[in-house]
Protein backbone atom coordinates (compact mmCIF):
# COMPACT_ATOMS: atom_id res chain seq x y z
CA UNK A 1 0.00 0.00 0.00
CA UNK A 2 2.87 2.49 1.03
CA UNK A 3 4.91 1.88 -1.74
CA UNK A 4 1.60 1.87 -4.10
CA UNK A 5 1.42 5.30 -2.96
CA UNK A 6 5.37 5.93 -3.61
CA UNK A 7 4.89 4.82 -6.96
CA UNK A 8 2.15 7.29 -8.05
CA UNK A 9 3.59 10.16 -6.88
CA UNK A 10 6.81 8.59 -8.91
CA UNK A 11 4.54 8.63 -12.08
CA UNK A 12 2.35 11.61 -11.43
CA UNK A 13 2.56 15.38 -12.71
CA UNK A 14 2.04 16.75 -9.45
CA UNK A 15 3.08 20.71 -8.93
CA UNK A 16 6.50 20.94 -6.76
CA UNK A 17 4.45 22.06 -3.57
CA UNK A 18 1.64 19.42 -3.79
CA UNK A 19 4.25 16.99 -3.98
CA UNK A 20 5.83 17.68 -1.37
CA UNK A 21 2.88 18.05 0.81
CA UNK A 22 1.33 15.37 0.23
CA UNK A 23 5.08 13.34 0.92
CA UNK A 24 5.24 15.08 4.51
CA UNK A 25 1.58 14.00 5.22
CA UNK A 26 2.42 10.12 3.91
CA UNK A 27 5.59 10.30 6.14
CA UNK A 28 4.16 11.23 9.35
CA UNK A 29 1.30 8.98 8.92
CA UNK A 30 3.46 5.75 7.96
CA UNK A 31 5.99 7.04 11.17
CA UNK A 32 3.00 7.87 13.43
CA UNK A 33 5.62 11.55 14.28
CA UNK A 34 4.58 14.57 15.26
CA UNK A 35 6.41 16.28 12.13
CA UNK A 36 7.82 16.27 8.72
CA UNK A 37 10.16 18.28 6.84
CA UNK A 38 11.64 18.26 3.64
CA UNK A 39 14.59 20.69 2.66
CA UNK A 40 15.66 20.77 -0.58
CA UNK A 41 18.94 21.10 -2.06
CA UNK A 42 20.27 24.21 -3.83
CA UNK A 43 22.93 23.40 -6.03
CA UNK A 44 23.99 27.10 -7.15
CA UNK A 45 24.03 28.35 -3.27
CA UNK A 46 25.30 24.62 -1.72
CA UNK A 47 22.67 25.03 0.31
CA UNK A 48 19.36 22.75 1.94
CA UNK A 49 16.00 25.11 1.92
CA UNK A 50 13.19 24.44 4.31
CA UNK A 51 10.59 23.67 1.86
CA UNK A 52 7.58 21.96 3.07
CA UNK A 53 6.27 20.74 6.84
CA UNK A 54 3.66 19.01 7.50
CA UNK A 55 2.77 21.90 10.52
CA UNK A 56 0.27 24.33 8.36
CA UNK A 57 1.42 26.41 11.76
CA UNK A 58 5.24 26.63 10.83
CA UNK A 59 5.75 29.79 9.11
CA UNK A 60 9.32 29.70 8.55
CA UNK A 61 8.83 27.16 5.15
CA UNK A 62 11.41 29.29 2.87
CA UNK A 63 13.21 31.37 5.39
CA UNK A 64 15.32 28.11 6.87
CA UNK A 65 18.57 27.69 4.86
CA UNK A 66 21.70 25.08 5.68
CA UNK A 67 24.56 24.94 4.31
CA UNK A 68 25.62 21.61 2.90
CA UNK A 69 27.54 19.77 6.05
CA UNK A 70 25.58 21.97 8.53
CA UNK A 71 23.68 21.17 11.26
CA UNK A 72 22.40 17.36 11.30
CA UNK A 73 20.41 17.66 7.82
CA UNK A 74 23.28 19.12 6.31
CA UNK A 75 25.25 16.47 7.55
CA UNK A 76 22.87 13.91 6.22
CA UNK A 77 22.90 15.70 2.64
CA UNK A 78 26.70 15.70 2.61
CA UNK A 79 27.25 12.12 3.46
CA UNK A 80 24.11 11.01 1.92
CA UNK A 81 23.53 8.88 4.69
CA UNK A 82 20.79 8.36 7.50
CA UNK A 83 21.17 9.86 10.58
CA UNK A 84 18.46 8.74 13.50
CA UNK A 85 18.80 10.28 17.41
CA UNK A 86 16.74 8.70 19.61
CA UNK A 87 16.90 11.08 22.52
CA UNK A 88 17.81 15.14 23.19
CA UNK A 89 18.66 15.24 19.18
CA UNK A 90 19.00 19.19 20.29
CA UNK A 91 22.42 18.33 21.87
CA UNK A 92 23.77 16.57 19.14
CA UNK A 93 27.54 17.95 17.93
CA UNK A 94 26.13 18.62 14.56
CA UNK A 95 22.82 20.10 16.02
CA UNK A 96 22.14 23.17 14.01
CA UNK A 97 19.41 25.36 16.68
CA UNK A 98 16.92 28.28 15.16
CA UNK A 99 14.98 30.38 17.55
CA UNK A 100 12.19 30.31 15.69
CA UNK A 101 11.80 27.09 14.80
CA UNK A 102 9.85 24.79 17.46
CA UNK A 103 10.95 21.60 16.08
CA UNK A 104 14.30 22.20 17.86
CA UNK A 105 13.09 21.41 20.96
CA UNK A 106 11.59 17.74 20.10
CA UNK A 107 13.47 14.77 21.49
CA UNK A 108 14.26 12.36 18.50
CA UNK A 109 14.91 13.09 15.14
CA UNK A 110 15.74 10.95 11.81
CA UNK A 111 17.19 12.53 8.92
CA UNK A 112 17.38 10.87 5.86
CA UNK A 113 18.63 11.72 2.33
CA UNK A 114 16.66 12.53 -0.91
CA UNK A 115 18.84 11.01 -3.98
CA UNK A 116 18.10 11.19 -7.42
CA UNK A 117 20.63 8.52 -9.20
CA UNK A 118 23.20 9.19 -6.31
CA UNK A 119 22.42 12.55 -6.57
CA UNK A 120 22.09 14.72 -3.19
CA UNK A 121 17.82 16.01 -4.21
CA UNK A 122 17.33 16.97 -0.31
CA UNK A 123 16.55 15.89 3.00
CA UNK A 124 13.21 14.72 5.06
CA UNK A 125 13.46 15.06 8.78
CA UNK A 126 11.11 13.47 10.76
CA UNK A 127 10.02 14.85 14.30
CA UNK A 128 9.37 12.79 17.82
CA UNK A 129 8.35 14.99 20.39
CA UNK A 130 9.21 11.72 22.98
CA UNK A 131 12.13 9.64 23.09
CA UNK A 132 12.22 7.04 20.14
CA UNK A 133 14.65 4.59 19.39
CA UNK A 134 13.99 4.17 15.08
CA UNK A 135 14.68 0.79 14.18
CA UNK A 136 16.96 -0.34 11.72
CA UNK A 137 13.87 -1.30 9.27
CA UNK A 138 12.06 1.60 9.98
CA UNK A 139 15.19 3.84 8.41
CA UNK A 140 16.03 1.35 5.74
CA UNK A 141 12.18 2.06 4.74
CA UNK A 142 12.00 5.84 4.39
CA UNK A 143 15.56 5.63 2.95
CA UNK A 144 14.50 3.15 0.05
CA UNK A 145 11.03 5.45 -0.22
CA UNK A 146 12.92 8.48 -0.26
CA UNK A 147 15.28 7.11 -3.31
CA UNK A 148 12.06 6.51 -5.35
CA UNK A 149 10.89 9.77 -4.59
CA UNK A 150 13.84 11.54 -5.26
CA UNK A 151 12.86 11.37 -9.06
CA UNK A 152 9.38 12.61 -8.51
CA UNK A 153 11.21 15.32 -6.64
CA UNK A 154 13.99 15.83 -9.30
CA UNK A 155 11.20 16.26 -12.15
CA UNK A 156 8.86 18.72 -10.08
CA UNK A 157 12.26 21.09 -9.78
CA UNK A 158 12.66 20.64 -13.23
CA UNK A 159 9.30 21.54 -14.22
CA UNK A 160 9.31 24.34 -12.11
CA UNK A 161 12.74 25.97 -12.78
CA UNK A 162 11.33 25.83 -16.65
CA UNK A 163 7.58 27.44 -15.93
CA UNK A 164 9.98 30.38 -13.40
CA UNK A 165 12.00 30.79 -16.79
CA UNK A 166 9.10 31.12 -19.21
CA UNK A 167 7.21 33.71 -16.15
CA UNK A 168 10.55 35.75 -16.43
CA UNK A 169 11.13 35.68 -20.45
CA UNK A 170 7.36 36.85 -20.51
CA UNK A 171 8.46 39.68 -18.24
CA UNK A 172 11.74 40.38 -19.67
CA UNK A 173 9.44 40.51 -23.21
CA UNK A 174 6.95 42.84 -21.70
CA UNK A 175 10.01 45.11 -20.66
CA UNK A 176 11.30 45.22 -23.57
CA UNK A 177 8.09 46.41 -25.29
CA UNK A 178 7.70 49.06 -22.55
CA UNK A 179 11.06 50.43 -22.80
CA UNK A 180 10.55 51.07 -26.87
CA UNK A 181 6.93 52.38 -25.92
CA UNK A 182 5.39 55.90 -26.53
CA UNK A 183 5.23 56.01 -22.61
CA UNK A 184 6.83 58.98 -20.68
CA UNK A 185 10.10 58.16 -18.79
CA UNK A 186 8.44 58.55 -15.25
CA UNK A 187 5.64 56.08 -16.49
CA UNK A 188 8.61 53.41 -17.80
CA UNK A 189 10.43 53.66 -14.76
CA UNK A 190 7.29 53.15 -12.74
CA UNK A 191 6.75 49.95 -15.08
CA UNK A 192 10.09 48.97 -14.55
CA UNK A 193 10.47 48.50 -11.26
CA UNK A 194 7.32 47.18 -10.92
CA UNK A 195 7.86 43.97 -13.10
CA UNK A 196 11.49 43.83 -12.50
CA UNK A 197 10.30 42.84 -8.77
CA UNK A 198 7.88 40.38 -10.42
CA UNK A 199 10.51 38.71 -12.30
CA UNK A 200 13.13 39.30 -9.26
CA UNK A 201 10.97 38.08 -6.65
CA UNK A 202 11.25 41.10 -4.61
CA UNK A 203 9.93 43.03 -1.61
CA UNK A 204 11.02 46.59 -3.26
CA UNK A 205 12.65 47.70 -6.44
CA UNK A 206 13.53 51.08 -6.99
CA UNK A 207 15.65 53.56 -9.97
CA UNK A 208 18.40 55.82 -8.91
CA UNK A 209 19.38 58.41 -11.76
CA UNK A 210 22.58 59.75 -11.47
CA UNK A 211 22.56 63.67 -11.60
CA UNK A 212 25.97 64.32 -13.24
CA UNK A 213 26.23 67.97 -12.75
CA UNK A 214 25.65 67.21 -8.74
CA UNK A 215 27.37 63.45 -8.92
CA UNK A 216 24.54 62.38 -6.89
CA UNK A 217 21.77 59.78 -7.38
CA UNK A 218 18.11 60.66 -6.99
CA UNK A 219 15.02 58.25 -6.93
CA UNK A 220 13.62 58.36 -10.38
CA UNK A 221 10.87 55.04 -9.45
CA UNK A 222 9.91 53.00 -6.80
CA UNK A 223 6.80 50.58 -5.95
CA UNK A 224 7.64 51.89 -1.94
CA UNK A 225 4.64 53.53 -0.99
CA UNK A 226 6.63 54.66 2.66
CA UNK A 227 7.05 58.83 2.34
CA UNK A 228 10.43 57.82 4.57
CA UNK A 229 11.89 55.78 1.64
CA UNK A 230 10.48 57.83 -1.22
CA UNK A 231 12.07 61.15 0.60
CA UNK A 232 15.66 59.79 1.99
CA UNK A 233 18.68 61.95 0.85
CA UNK A 234 20.48 61.53 -2.08
CA UNK A 235 23.24 59.92 -2.46
CA UNK A 236 26.73 60.93 -3.43
CA UNK A 237 28.92 59.05 -5.99
CA UNK A 238 30.76 56.67 -3.70
CA UNK A 239 28.30 56.93 -0.73
CA UNK A 240 26.27 53.67 0.37
CA UNK A 241 26.42 50.65 -1.42
CA UNK A 242 24.71 52.39 -4.41
CA UNK A 243 27.14 55.02 -4.82
CA UNK A 244 30.03 52.35 -4.45
CA UNK A 245 28.09 50.71 -7.66
CA UNK A 246 28.43 53.83 -9.43
CA UNK A 247 31.79 54.33 -8.60
CA UNK A 248 33.31 50.68 -8.79
CA UNK A 249 30.94 50.13 -12.28
CA UNK A 250 29.69 46.82 -10.95
CA UNK A 251 27.18 44.85 -9.17
CA UNK A 252 27.00 44.77 -5.12
CA UNK A 253 24.93 41.83 -3.58
CA UNK A 254 24.58 42.70 0.19
CA UNK A 255 23.21 39.66 2.67
CA UNK A 256 21.84 41.75 5.39
CA UNK A 257 21.62 45.64 4.62
CA UNK A 258 20.82 46.66 8.02
CA UNK A 259 23.99 44.69 8.91
CA UNK A 260 26.55 46.60 6.65
CA UNK A 261 27.91 49.68 7.80
CA UNK A 262 28.66 50.70 4.40
CA UNK A 263 24.91 50.85 3.97
CA UNK A 264 23.34 54.43 5.00
CA UNK A 265 19.81 53.77 6.20
CA UNK A 266 19.25 50.78 8.30
CA UNK A 267 16.51 52.28 10.20
CA UNK A 268 14.17 52.63 6.90
CA UNK A 269 15.30 49.18 5.62
CA UNK A 270 14.05 47.64 9.47
CA UNK A 271 11.12 49.57 9.24
CA UNK A 272 10.41 48.48 5.43
CA UNK A 273 11.45 44.75 5.96
CA UNK A 274 14.10 45.01 4.15
CA UNK A 275 17.24 42.45 4.45
CA UNK A 276 19.10 41.34 1.15
CA UNK A 277 19.95 43.74 -1.39
CA UNK A 278 21.31 43.70 -5.49
CA UNK A 279 22.44 46.69 -6.83
CA UNK A 280 23.70 46.91 -10.34
CA UNK A 281 24.91 50.07 -12.63
CA UNK A 282 22.47 51.17 -15.58
CA UNK A 283 25.68 51.44 -18.43
CA UNK A 284 25.35 53.24 -21.41
CA UNK A 285 28.52 51.69 -22.59
CA UNK A 286 31.43 52.56 -20.34
CA UNK A 287 28.99 55.39 -18.43
CA UNK A 288 26.77 54.83 -15.57
CA UNK A 289 23.42 56.77 -15.42
CA UNK A 290 21.99 55.11 -12.44
CA UNK A 291 21.64 52.05 -10.36
CA UNK A 292 18.35 49.26 -10.23
CA UNK A 293 18.19 48.25 -6.51
CA UNK A 294 16.19 45.07 -5.58
CA UNK A 295 15.47 44.02 -1.96
CA UNK A 296 14.10 40.47 -0.57
CA UNK A 297 12.12 40.36 3.01
CA UNK A 298 14.92 37.50 4.21
CA UNK A 299 18.71 36.74 3.88
CA UNK A 300 18.80 35.75 0.09
CA UNK A 301 22.11 34.91 -1.98
CA UNK A 302 21.41 36.27 -5.50
CA UNK A 303 22.64 33.62 -7.88
CA UNK A 304 24.65 34.82 -11.08
CA UNK A 305 21.66 34.28 -13.09
CA UNK A 306 20.04 36.48 -11.04
CA UNK A 307 22.73 39.33 -11.09
CA UNK A 308 22.93 38.75 -15.07
CA UNK A 309 18.92 38.87 -15.40
CA UNK A 310 18.86 42.62 -13.29
CA UNK A 311 22.07 43.67 -15.34
CA UNK A 312 20.10 43.06 -18.94
CA UNK A 313 17.21 44.91 -17.36
CA UNK A 314 19.35 47.96 -16.45
CA UNK A 315 21.12 47.99 -19.58
CA UNK A 316 17.87 48.04 -21.57
CA UNK A 317 16.32 51.13 -19.04
CA UNK A 318 19.46 52.69 -19.60
CA UNK A 319 19.05 52.61 -23.27
CA UNK A 320 15.53 53.85 -22.90
CA UNK A 321 16.61 56.61 -20.42
CA UNK A 322 19.21 58.05 -22.89
CA UNK A 323 17.05 57.60 -25.61
CA UNK A 324 14.45 59.88 -24.37
CA UNK A 325 17.06 62.36 -23.17
CA UNK A 326 18.11 62.42 -26.76
CA UNK A 327 14.49 62.90 -28.56
CA UNK A 328 14.45 65.88 -25.76
CA UNK A 329 17.50 67.13 -26.60
CA UNK A 330 16.88 67.07 -29.97
CA UNK A 331 13.46 68.62 -29.47
CA UNK A 332 14.81 71.17 -27.27
CA UNK A 333 17.62 72.27 -30.33
CA UNK A 334 14.45 72.44 -32.76
CA UNK A 335 12.60 74.75 -30.50
CA UNK A 336 15.67 76.82 -30.03
CA UNK A 337 16.10 77.23 -33.58
CA UNK A 338 12.48 78.16 -34.46
CA UNK A 339 12.89 80.60 -31.58
CA UNK A 340 15.55 82.09 -32.78
CA UNK A 341 13.72 82.35 -36.24
CA UNK A 342 10.71 84.35 -34.88
CA UNK A 343 13.26 86.77 -32.79
CA UNK A 344 14.79 87.39 -36.17
CA UNK A 345 11.43 88.08 -38.06
CA UNK A 346 9.96 90.01 -34.99
CA UNK A 347 13.32 92.06 -35.09
CA UNK A 348 13.00 92.77 -38.75
CA UNK A 349 9.56 94.02 -38.05
CA UNK A 350 10.69 96.69 -35.52
CA UNK A 351 13.67 97.94 -37.56
CA UNK A 352 11.26 98.61 -40.25
CA UNK A 353 8.05 100.18 -38.60
CA UNK A 354 10.08 102.11 -35.64
CA UNK A 355 13.65 102.88 -37.72
CA UNK A 356 15.81 101.16 -35.32
CA UNK A 357 18.88 99.36 -35.10
CA UNK A 358 19.21 95.48 -34.51
CA UNK A 359 20.21 95.99 -31.26
CA UNK A 360 17.55 98.14 -30.04
CA UNK A 361 15.01 96.09 -31.52
CA UNK A 362 16.25 92.94 -29.71
CA UNK A 363 16.53 94.96 -26.58
CA UNK A 364 12.91 95.92 -27.05
CA UNK A 365 11.90 92.15 -27.67
CA UNK A 366 13.92 90.77 -24.79
CA UNK A 367 12.34 94.17 -22.05
CA UNK A 368 8.93 93.37 -23.63
CA UNK A 369 9.45 89.50 -22.67
CA UNK A 370 10.77 89.99 -19.04
CA UNK A 371 8.13 92.93 -18.43
CA UNK A 372 5.01 90.82 -19.02
CA UNK A 373 6.84 87.38 -17.73
CA UNK A 374 6.36 85.65 -21.56
CA UNK A 375 8.99 83.80 -23.41
CA UNK A 376 11.08 85.77 -26.30
CA UNK A 377 9.21 83.21 -28.54
CA UNK A 378 5.61 84.53 -27.42
CA UNK A 379 6.54 87.85 -27.74
CA UNK A 380 8.12 87.80 -31.37
CA UNK A 381 4.91 85.78 -32.13
CA UNK A 382 2.62 88.80 -31.26
CA UNK A 383 4.87 91.32 -33.12
CA UNK A 384 4.61 89.27 -36.50
CA UNK A 385 1.19 88.64 -35.77
CA UNK A 386 0.29 92.53 -34.92
CA UNK A 387 2.05 93.80 -37.78
CA UNK A 388 0.47 90.96 -40.47
CA UNK A 389 -2.53 92.16 -39.38
CA UNK A 390 -1.91 96.37 -40.04
CA UNK A 391 -1.02 95.13 -43.30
Amino acid sequence: MMLRKVAEYVSSNLELEELLGRIVKMVTEITSADSCFIYLYDAQRNELALRASSNPRTSVVGDIRLKLGEGVTGWAAKEKTPVALAREAYKDARFKKFTNLAEDKYEALLAVPILSKDEIIGVMNVHSKKEYQYSESQINLLFTISRYLGNAIANAIIYEEVKKKARQLDLLSEISRTIVSDYYLKEILQLIVTMTAQVMGSKICSIMLLDEKKQELVIAATQSLSKEYINKQNLKVGQSITGQVVMEKRPITVLDVTKERAFMFPAIAKKEGLVSMLCVPMMIKDRVIGVISTYTQSEYEFTKEEIGILQAIANQAAVAIENTRLDQEILATKEALETRKLVERAKGVLMKELGIPEDDAYKRIHRKSMDLRKSMREVAEAIIVASDLRK
